[in-house]
């Protein structure tokens, strides 16, 4: 590609900066409905119906299976999502694949209606858990290739946090419906009971619903990517990994940095994770919440999250991903260190400091994603992507390691969130020499990648 070439090619396909335009508020939809998984599925409802029902077996064995097929998915993930990422990027087929994948999660969700409180069907829900979260990320990383398609370099930032904060929104609005609709009531909507698991089954249904009506606006009004193979560009499978394994080289070559910030953000990413998988453990273990109140304090923390990420969107414009993502982190160590050094003044404290967590969680996430999609080359959005899929999976366990290693040597369950504070300490040590390249650097990467 010649230097006249970079010039007059586009860096976006959309060069529309408001950030209620149509195409944005569509590619937003697609984070809103993504709390029917990520909320509903694996974090709040349909894994706590697996792991607390006696019927389907011990807690502690359930979880501890649970783990296993999840650790499965993320080791699928990490082999795949590079891969398919850039078969999407050369086929210009990006929003096709999205579609596929988002759709196999909805079916994946409906699907999960049929798991009766049985021990014979535990490993049905385990499985299908595990394979909903490996569609999942595929769909995810077609969805954050999109980024570039919808945004500009002046309103990247904003776009990402206002669909960050959509996500968080949309969890809170859905987890509400729920909650009172179906899961706390004795007799909730449609005469559904907990007999035989039905509120929790009839959810899944209503969150597969709710995903696929969501993911329709962006499939129906964001074009798709218009990258198109060349001669001979089609390679196989086989070819497509020397090709990743070319480029991983060829990124550490020619973008130290950026390999620099995949590696960082991967630890701190894992960390941000940590927050909301232990942040209902400790509620009601340490702080002693009831299920219900913790699924109060998750709408809440939905909602500081999602505020907070929409705000710092426009800050991520105005200074720059980076300091946004030192903010948060910096935020995050201390609001941790509180919850830890105040666990014994009760609910209030974690209430407080809790939610001090949340409100740095979601700008951390979207500036991360906002600082990789600045730094990708034109029309290799897919496969960086896959690669940052790659990488948050490839160290998954180094949060649920350090807070088990924190509660066995200090003796109390509180004792984990100072695991959780040294992962995220140790991504913020990793991003601080990372430095975010410059459109005219940028432009000299793609020159010479495709020398």
């Amino acid at each position: 590609m010649t230097h006249d070439a970079l010039r007059s090619a586009p860096e976006h396909e959309v060069a529309d900066p408001r950030l209620f335009s149509k195409k944005v508020l569509a590619w937003g939809m697609w984070d809103w409905g993504s709390a029917a998984f990520n909320a509903v599925v694996t974090t709040f409802v349909f894994s706590v119906y697996l792991t607390s029902s006696p019927e389907f077996g011990g807690e502690a064995t359930v979880s501890a299976q649970l783990a296993w097929w999840m650790s499965g998915a993320g080791l699928v993930i990490a082999l795949l999502a590079p891969v398919t990422g850039q078969r999407s990027d050369r086929s210009g087929r990006r929003k096709f694949w999205l579609g596929v994948n988002t759709y196999i999660v909805v079916a994946i969700t409906a699907a999960l209606v049929f798991i009766a409180p049985d021990p014979n069907l535990l490993w049905v829900g385990l499985f299908l858990i595990a394979a909903g979260n490996i569609f999942f990320e595929f769909a995810s990383v077609n969805y954050n290739a999109m980024l570039s398609q919808v945004s500009t370099p002046r309103t990247i930032g904003k776009i990402s946090g206002f669909g960050w904060g959509l996500g968080y929104i949309g969890g809170i609005v859905l987890l509400l419906f729920l909650y009172f609709g179906l899961i706390n009531p004795e007799v909730g909507l449609f005469g559904v009971t907990s007999e035989g698991g039905w509120n929790v089954r009839i959810s899944m249904l209503i969150a597969a619903l709710w995903l696929g009506l969501s993911a329709l606006p962006v499939l129906l009004s964001v074009p798709e990517n218009r990258q198109e193979d060349g001669p001979g560009a089609k390679i196989g499978l086989i070819g497509s990994y020397r090709k990743l394994g070319r480029d991983i080289a060829e990124l550490w070559r020619n973008d130290r940095q950026l390999a620099r910030f995949l590696l960082a953000s991967a630890v701190f990413r894992d960390g941000l994770a940590g927050v909301f998988t232990f942040g209902g453990v400790l509620a009601a273990g340490t702080f002693g919440f009831s299920p219900g109140e913790v699924i109060i304090f998750a709408v809440a923390a939905n909602l500081v999250a999602g505020v907070s990420t929409i705000a710092l969107g426009a800050l991520d414009d105005r200074v720059g991903a980076k300091p946004v993502i030192l903010i948060s982190l910096i935020g995050l160590v201390v609001c941790g260190l509180a919850v830890f050094f105040f666990h014994a003044d009760g609910q209030t404290m974690f209430w407080i400091f809790g939610l001090g967590l949340c409100l740095f969680v979601g700008p951390a996430q979207s500036a991360s994603r906002t600082f990789l999609s600045r730094s990708i080359p034109a029309g290799k959005e897919g496969e960086l992507f896959g690669l940052y899929a790659t990488t948050g999976r490839a160290v998954s366990f180094l949060s649920p390691a350090a807070f088990g290693l924190a509660v066995t040597l200090g003796g109390a369950q509180y004792f984990g969130i100072l695991g959780i504070v040294v992962i995220v300490l140790l991504g913020l040590a990793l991003m601080l020499p990372v430095r975010q390249n410059t459109p005219l650097e940028r432009t000299a990467l793609m020159v010479d990648t495709d020398a």
